[in-house]
């Protein structure tokens, strides 16, 4: 027995020696920051919404071409292929008591002409020209809300890549103890120094380690899939991330009162914004009630023709040219902008009931946030303390295997706990970077992450 050890911890120490690779591809490294400014050029979400941005430019430019002259080209050829008759009075002619029968015009009548208007008043205009500058302001946060969604996303699925990397990299080295255990248990069953038993234990442990294996490194590729996804990468673009990460440095106590950061969340100024924008339509509304008042003149040429010769340069055109004022006073329109008032009204009050959810939610995010991370840190001391005693236990029962002094059962017993300790601190170490994401996005500092 004393031969057997012997020669088994000679082989595990010489085992030991050496080092396995990982099966992962590898590839360009893409850290956390590179992944973030990567998205914010390149994501489809954030370049919709900086289109709509630049489209909010034109529709201020819009409004207020509405306030510049307007000048209209008209033109008309008619053709009476019967001219209108009307009957006079015979008094005209010296008959009394009858009319006659008079056709008045040409069978061939056409006229061209510009008018120019410039809008002297209005109410609804003024109105428009300050609702167009808060839409600028409006679409400018929604570009940035359509960023920080985009920065939580793409760090939310790189923590999640990196947490199923780091535990592909625990199964990883397990597997190749086990590998290794394997061929030296096979190779002592071939010379009468173990049992077939204890071979078919490893193997076990082996196989179920494999699958473990493979399901990670598939879910491994799929989480970069949906990475590369809310990055805005083409899918067949091959990078690895990095082997860590940190987020930023959360120092208990953390802000609990979402009244303090409301006002620097982008969502929240969008929807203020958003109130305003309603408000200015109630009052633009309302303008409507006002009277507007527009300047105009106009210049015409007009000609009637027995015949079509209107280029005919020997025959006459005549010309009008007018000038005048032009007033519109509303007076009575069924009650139609009274009711749209109050549905504008309403849209008001909508919103500020918004801003009262979004309050709620962002201290029902920061409370969330903030116990995780306490309750997350706890757990990775404690967690920290349960790898180091896991990994002293296989130490010592590998120590005692290799003596003879322990079965084998116990050394993939103290295996299989080890592991576990090492995928409950993973797992809770990926806990506390979700919570400190979390803790960001309710604090509306998620830009931060890529400055």
């Amino acid at each position: 027995m004393n031969q057997k050890h012997l020669l088994l911890s000679l082989l595990l120490t010489i085992v030991a020696s050496f080092s396995y690779a990982q099966t992962q591809p590898q590839g360009k490294v893409l850290t956390l920051k590179e992944a973030l400014t990567f998205a914010t050029t390149n994501n489809i979400g954030v370049t919709k919404a900086q289109l709509d941005e630049q489209g909010a430019e034109y529709r201020i430019k819009e409004t207020k071409g509405s306030g510049l002259p307007q000048l209209t080209g008209t033109g008309q050829l008619s053709i009476y292929p019967s001219i209108p008759t009307q009957l006079l009075p015979g008094e005209i002619i010296g008959q009394p008591g009858t009319f006659v029968p008079v056709q008045f015009g040409t069978k061939y009548n056409a006229n061209g002409g510009v008018e120019l208007s410039q809008l002297i008043f209005s109410k609804s205009y003024f109105v428009g020209l300050e609702a167009a500058q808060t839409t600028r302001d409006l679409y400018r946060l929604r570009t940035q809300m359509s960023r920080e969604d985009v920065l939580y996303n793409v760090s939310s699925a790189y923590l999640q890549a990196l947490q199923t990397k780091e535990q592909f990299s625990t199964i990883e080295a397990n597997y190749n103890r086990l590998v290794q255990l394997e061929k030296i248990l096979t190779l002592q069953y071939k010379n009468d120094f173990a049992k077939k038993v204890d071979v078919n234990r490893i193997t076990v442990n082996k196989t179920n380690l494999e699958n473990q294996r493979q399901t990670l490194a598939s879910a491994y590729e799929q989480q970069k899939n949906a990475l590369k996804f809310f990055m805005g990468m083409p899918i067949d673009q091959q990078f690895e991330i990095a082997d860590s990460t940190t987020l930023s440095n959360t120092v208990l106590p953390l802000t609990t009162d979402a009244n303090e950061i409301l006002a620097q969340r982008a969502d929240y100024q969008a929807l203020e914004t958003q109130r305003r924008l309603y408000g200015l339509n109630v009052e633009n509304i309302k303008g409507r009630a006002f009277p507007t008042l527009a300047g105009f003149g106009q210049y015409t040429y007009n000609a009637q023709r027995r015949e079509f010769n209107f280029f005919d340069t020997s025959q006459p055109w005549f010309k009008t040219f007018v000038l005048g004022v032009r007033l519109n006073i509303p007076i009575f329109d069924g009650f139609q902008r009274r009711n749209q008032v109050r549905q504008a009204e309403i849209e008001v009050k909508k919103t500020e009931l918004d801003m009262q959810n979004l309050a709620l939610n962002t201290q029902l995010g920061l409370d969330n946030a903030i116990k995780q991370i306490s309750t997350s840190q706890l757990a990775i001391q404690n967690q920290e303390r349960n790898v180091e005693l896991a990994q002293e236990v296989y130490n010592t029962t590998n120590s005692l295997y290799k003596e003879g002094l322990s079965p084998l059962t116990d050394l993939l017993e103290a295996e299989v706990s080890l592991r576990e300790a090492q995928t409950n601190l993973n797992n809770e170490r990926l806990k506390y970077k979700i919570s400190q994401l979390n803790y960001i996005r309710a604090r509306g500092e998620l830009r931060n992450l890529i400055q």
